[in-house]
């Protein structure tokens, strides 16, 4: 299939993946990564993820607009930071026309980054499709569908849903029914994680697709 030459990844929840979808696309595509929110430092950061996991040059990583100290929502990491995040402060790296970027978020669409803004406004700010990243297990049907809607009441372009975990033919088959959506791959959990199986990911499930 052909992907968009930038992706912005959400997903439906916190913890569902992105960061391994991220690194499955950076992997494959060899692409530039930028995560413009990150919050709990002490953790380790998902730009120290894909960094560790794939084999894309440093002029790849492009830095966090916003790096937040606690593992919160942004907007409450932010506060605890005496940080005030604006919209006004992003804007896409800038790289070569033939090269691809991956652009991943923090939590789900109406995650709040400030008193007055959610990720979907720095989505609709940055102006790049959407990849939906969903669980393929119970729950994601529900989650999966407000995602698609919110983005669609802005008119955000979405690619398609990356279901994450066991096939189950059944969700994947209702998320597509009424979330009038195509689910572009799915992902089975990987046995290990780094350059060659998230390379080998991205040929099996994307450009298979």
């Amino acid at each position: 299939m052909t992907l968009a030459k930038s992706l912005f990844i959400t997903g439906t929840n916190t913890d569902i993946g992105k960061t391994v979808v991220s690194g499955v696309l950076v992997a494959g595509l060899q692409a530039h990564y930028w995560k413009p929110i990150q919050s709990g430092l002490s953790a380790g950061t998902d730009t120290d993820w894909i960094i560790a996991h794939t084999d894309i040059p440093a002029s790849h990583i492009h830095k966090e607009t916003y790096s937040l100290q606690q593992p919160l929502s942004p907007h409450a990491a932010a506060a605890i930071d005496n940080i005030e995040i604006s919209l006004d402060a992003f804007s896409l790296p800038k790289i070569a026309a033939e090269d691809f970027l991956i652009v991943e978020g923090a939590g789900g669409v109406l995650v709040p980054i400030s008193e007055k803004y959610f990720m979907l406004d720095l989505i609709e700010r940055l102006g790049i499709p959407v990849l939906i990243v969903a669980d393929s297990e119970l729950g994601t049907i529900n989650h999966s569908l407000l995602t698609i809607r919110q983005l669609r009441d802005r008119n955000i372009e979405i690619v398609g849903v990356v279901m994450n975990g066991p096939k189950n033919p059944g969700n994947k088959e209702a998320i597509e029914l009424y979330g009038k959506v195509e689910v572009i791959a799915e992902i089975e959990p990987l046995q290990e994680l780094n350059p060659r199986t998230l390379s080998d990911c991205f040929r099996r499930c994307f450009q298979q697709a």
